[in-house]
């Protein structure tokens, strides 16, 4: 499999739509994570450079320094994802002739699909703490890239969502209910105010 955050951008969309069952959606919820940190990243170097907003430089520095390292574990994200997914699927293909294969099998099935919802798991709880460097860059930062600020609230939100849907239909098959009902309450906890905090953060800015 490619080491997706070496590919291109063209690399990676052409073979998300092929036939391979991977890179997916978790890896696209990273790549919409890592667009996020850029943008905010963005938004403060253009603060930083700009006289009229000396007053924010060092709080921008502070987010651009941040974001700088968000963003890079997003990019180590979007293969992680993958490698995740790629790795259950070769538990699945464990042979099981003897019982003690069938023992080692089901127990590889279940470490990796834990695996596999924890790689999403984590990549929307990081998502998530984007959310009110957003804030920040929209209210102080360089009001000629505020919309840039608002895309990135919304490509967070995106990846919050998406990362945890892909959270969800591995918890299905999880047979470790303390395991399961930790990561559901933490999705659900975030989720509860996910929506409403998106439309707050663009409501901050007329445009």
């Amino acid at each position: 499999m490619m080491e997706l955050h070496n590919a291109s951008v063209l690399e990676f969309i052409r073979d998300l739509g092929s036939s391979a069952p991977a890179p997916g959606g978790g890896s696209v919820a990273a790549m919409n994570g890592a667009m996020a940190a850029a943008l905010i990243e963005m938004v403060a170097n253009l603060t930083i450079g700009n006289a009229k907003y000396e007053a924010v430089h060092e709080e921008m520095k502070a987010i651009q320094k941040e974001v700088s390292q968000v963003k890079e574990d997003f990019v180590h994200y979007i293969n992680k994802d993958s490698a995740a997914f790629m790795e259950l699927m070769g538990a699945f293909k464990l042979p099981k002739e003897t019982d003690e294969e069938k023992v080692f099998r089901k127990a590889e099935i279940q470490r990796t699909t834990k695996q596999a919802a924890l790689v999403p798991y984590e990549i929307g709880k990081l998502a998530y703490t984007l959310l009110p460097l957003t804030e920040t860059v929209i209210v102080k930062g360089n009001t000629n890239a505020i919309t840039d600020g608002m895309i990135a609230t919304i490509n967070a939100r995106a990846a919050v969502k998406s990362a945890f849907l892909n959270v969800k239909i591995n918890l299905g098959s999880i047979q470790d209910a303390e395991f399961v009902k930790q990561l559901a309450d933490s999705m659900e906890e975030i989720e509860a105010v996910l929506d409403a905090e998106e439309q707050r953060l663009l409501g901050l800015a007329k445009v």
